[in-house]
C-alpha cells in the first residue's frame, strides 16, 4: 500500500497567512511574524530508536519498519511496530512505539514518571548520549532484544535550521528558554539548541512537561535567548 506524503503543518500555514495580512495591510511585522519559520512544540511520548538488527531480533529476519505516521522533522516517523519494554522490577510498558527510520544505536526515551513506574533511575542526557544509562529488555513479536544501555529521559530540546539560528542569535550547543502561556503558564529553561540544515524550528518536551503547562495545539509559546 503507497504511504502518503507528510501533509503541510498547520503552523506552517499560519505563518504564511499572518506574514501576508500584515504586508497587506502596510502593518509593521511582530516578532513571530518576522521568524524565517513558525515555531512548533510538541511533546515527546515515550518511545524507542532501533537498530536494523534490534528489529530483526523483534519481529524476524530481514523486517522493515512500516510508515504509521510521518512526524515534523523530515524523513522521520512513527512507525506501525511496537513493542513491550519489561523495567528492573518486572513491570512492563506495552504498545513502547518505536520511532523511525533505524539508527546507528539503540535508545529508549521516557518520562520521569515512567521511569518511576517500571524501576528506573533515568539519567537526563541529549539523544545519543548512551554510555552509563541503563539497559532493558525489550519483546516483539518474534523474539527479545536485551539493550545493555540506552534508557534516557530525553534534554529537552530545540531543533533550528540555521536561519532560525541566526534569527534568534543563538548557535548549536547553546541553551533558550521557552516561555509557555494559557492557564498553566511557565517557563521551561536549559532548552538545548540543535541546528542542523535538515532541521525545522520544533520543541521537544516530554509528557510530564506537557502535562505541567497543559500544552495544547493553541498555546502560546515564545523562544527566549
Amino acid at each position: 500500500m503507497a504511504v502518503t506524503a507528510p501533509a503541510v503543518h498547520r503552523a506552517e500555514v499560519e505563518h504564511l497567512v499572518r506574514q501576508a495580512v500584515y504586508q497587506r495591510l502596510g502593518l509593521p511585522l511582530p516578532r513571530a511574524a518576522r521568524a524565517p519559520n513558525p515555531l512548533v512544540v510538541n511533546v515527546s511520548a515515550r518511545h524507542c530508536h532501533l537498530t536494523q538488527d534490534a528489529v530483526e531480533a523483534l519481529f524476524g529476519k530481514g523486517y522493515k519498519l512500516q510508515v504509521y505516521k510521518w512526524l515534523y522533522q523530515e524523513g522521520q516517523f512513527a512507525a506501525k511496530e511496537t513493542v513491550t519494554l519489561i523495567g528492573p522490577r518486572s513491570r512492563v510498558i506495552s504498545n513502547l512505539r518505536i520511532l523511525g527510520p533505524c539508527r546507528s544505536l539503540n535508545q529508549v526515551e521516557l518520562a520521569y514518571t515512567d521511569g518511576i513506574a517500571l524501576g528506573f533511575d533515568l539519567p537526563l542526557r541529549l539523544s545519543g548520549d548512551i554510555k552509563g544509562t541503563p539497559g532493558a529488555m525489550l519483546m516483539g513479536p518474534a523474539g527479545f532484544f536485551e539493550m545493555k544501555e540506552g534508557v534516557i529521559r530525553a534534554l529537552r530540546h530545540v531543533h533550528m535550521h540555521p536561519d532560525d539560528a541566526a534569527f534568534y542569535g543563538v548557535k548549536q550547543g547553546d541553551w533558550m528558554k521557552l516561555r509557555i502561556g494559557g492557564p498553566c503558564a511557565l517557563t521551561l529553561e536549559k532548552l538545548l539548541c540543535r541546528v542542523d540544515p535538515s532541521f525545522k524550528l520544533e520543541v521537544h518536551i516530554d509528557t510530564d512537561e506537557g502535562n505541567a503547562c497543559d500544552l495544547q495545539a493553541d498555546t502560546p509559546c515564545e523562544l527566549i535567548k
